[in-house]
């Protein structure tokens, strides 16, 4: 089975995007088109828009009409959309009386009923590169958008989008992974993975945050796993530490505690994914650390840096 995928993100998250896209598929694209063996569900992904579950294909329409032909559907009723439109913006854009005959065309091939306001499954018709696919279509969630009014807030903390993509990127594979957020604020990297389904644990030094991460997280319905205390006094045996480095006007943090920050990071995981404002390169060598790949996300003039380290 392969998988086709479409892409969307907004200016100034192309990188993160990207290292977020190659933390799930060993590669990356420049377009918005992403073809794969790999089975990601989209709404894990703030940028990956829908999911094509590959069925047939052929060079030509006549050819995907033949193939179409063998779906079985059963008693299942289904519509088609077509991709090559202005909203999914998968070149080429083909103009609605073209989209239409196609869908006509594999409709009437298609042996099962047609229903066009509540189908059992949408199928999805592209072209892209000079091949036609069908197959079903699967439509992202915009989850992390029910995440962003909190209780508790906090300006410094990562957005909810940009939070969201930064735990695919520590934890692309989540099952049986352990991890840790030892810096977790009011706790936006902690919602994102926990509504994935992510075991994760979360800690901070200050007594006010931790308390705002724990109303966060009931408030949305997950049982709070929050410590108070620094991260030199987290245990080790977690295989992922996503490090969200503090900084503000009222946190005074110096160059030993920021050192002491990662290096305990190295201690207690396997892999250490930093977010951070300023370059961390000297401090990650010293904790015997490698950037493996990076990304800079970039609102406004303002710069992440996100950092996956081995």
């Amino acid at each position: 089975m392969q998988y086709l995928y479409s892409f969307a993100c907004q200016k100034g998250e192309y990188e993160l995007s990207r290292l977020e896209m190659r933390t799930f598929f060993n590669f990356d694209v420049e377009g918005n088109v992403l073809i794969s063996e790999k089975k990601i569900e989209p709404s894990r992904s703030p940028y990956m828009r829908k999911r094509l579950d590959i069925w047939v294909q052929g060079t030509t329409i006549e050819q995907l009409v033949d193939a179409a032909q063998q779906i079985q559907l059963g008693e299942r009723s289904f519509k088609i959309h077509a991709l090559n439109n202005s909203e999914d913006a998968i070149l080429p854009k083909l103009s609605r009386t073209v989209r239409n005959e196609m869908m006509k065309k594999i409709g009437y091939a298609i042996h099962a009923e047609p229903d066009l306001e509540n189908p059992d499954v949408v199928l999805g018709l592209v072209l892209y590169e000079g091949i036609y696919y069908l197959g079903e279509l699967v439509q992202g969630e915009a989850v992390w958008l029910h995440h962003m009014q909190k209780p508790e807030m906090y300006s410094t903390a990562l957005s909810t989008r940009d939070a969201r993509a930064i735990v695919n990127i520590a934890a692309p594979f989540p099952q049986g992974l352990k991890v840790i957020d030892p810096c977790c604020g009011i706790g936006t990297v902690l919602v994102e993975a926990m509504s994935m389904g992510i075991s994760i644990e979360g800690r901070d030094i200050n007594k006010r945050v931790v308390w705002g991460s724990r109303i966060n997280l009931r408030h949305f319905g997950f049982e709070p796993k929050v410590e108070i205390g620094p991260i030199e006094e987290a245990s080790e045996g977690y295989d992922v530490a996503i490090i969200d480095m503090p900084y503000n006007l009222f946190t005074h943090i110096s160059e030993d505690l920021q050192q002491s920050i990662i290096t305990n990071a190295r201690r207690i995981a396997k892999r250490v994914v930093i977010v951070t404002i300023e370059s961390m390169d000297d401090k990650i060598a010293n904790a015997n650390l490698t950037i493996m790949d990076q990304a800079i996300v970039k609102k406004g003039t303002f710069e992440r840096h996100v950092l996956i380290c081995e």
